[in-house]
């Protein structure tokens, strides 16, 4: 009976009802606090940026000097496609004109092996078929000439790396060492350009071996 009337006790139940809503109350002011602090985080940022903000004359420059960056970016790709497309134009034939030698080289290897067959040494028909090889390697070389494409003067010149290249090396000492006394194949140019070096021997001074060996024989002949 007694548990009873302590249940139904209006004063236990209106203190029952100041604790929840204290509860509740202390919950909704937590909740606040966080909002107010992320608010307050959020806002800082933008804070940030107006403090940050350019003035109009620096936004100004900046973008003069991007137009300017873009401006000079498009020119140099202006100069860039304009000297590929002269490099076509000059150039287009470069591998076309490489493989064309082939045939002076076929031509001058003809000319050997005719020339130093024995059955036709100092006949008729040596001469001519020469002569006429001799006519169609003139014209190759007039067409070439005429599509700018030249041979490399190479015998009596000085070695020079850009144009020749030195296969062997020739005592000789009549000539300065690094002269060009022997062709073995010729080269070419392109305009500017180098479409093939010039296969070459060089001469070079007798070692002193060979010299004192000359002299000996020199000396027994005299003797």
């Amino acid at each position: 009976m007694e548990k009873e009337q302590s249940q139904n006790n209006p004063k236990n139940i209106s203190e029952k009802e100041e604790e929840v809503k204290a509860s509740s109350d202390q919950t909704s002011a937590n909740s606040q606090s966080d909002e107010l602090a992320a608010d307050g985080s959020s806002q800082n940022p933008s804070e940030e940026t107006k403090e940050e903000e350019k003035s109009p004359e620096e936004k100004i420059l900046e973008l003069e000097d991007k137009l300017a960056r873009t401006f000079a970016e498009m020119e140099n790709q202006r100069r860039r496609f304009e000297k590929e497309k002269e490099d076509a134009y000059e150039y287009g034939g470069f591998a076309f004109a490489k493989e064309a030698l082939n045939l002076i080289d076929n031509l001058d290897r003809s000319k050997q092996i005719l020339s130093n067959d024995e059955s036709l040494k100092n006949s008729e028909s040596l001469k001519k078929t020469l002569e006429h090889f001799d006519i169609i390697n003139k014209d190759l070389i007039s067409v070439f000439s005429k599509n700018n494409i030249k041979p490399i003067e190479s015998l009596n010149k000085k070695l020079d790396p850009n144009f020749h290249q030195a296969m062997i090396e020739i005592e000789d000492d009549d000539k300065e060492p690094g002269i060009i006394i022997q062709e073995i194949q010729k080269g070419f140019t392109i305009k500017d350009r180098l479409l093939r070096p010039s296969l070459v021997g060089v001469a070079k001074k007798k070692s002193d071996k060979a010299k004192k060996d000359e002299e000996n024989i020199d000396n027994l002949k005299e003797k």
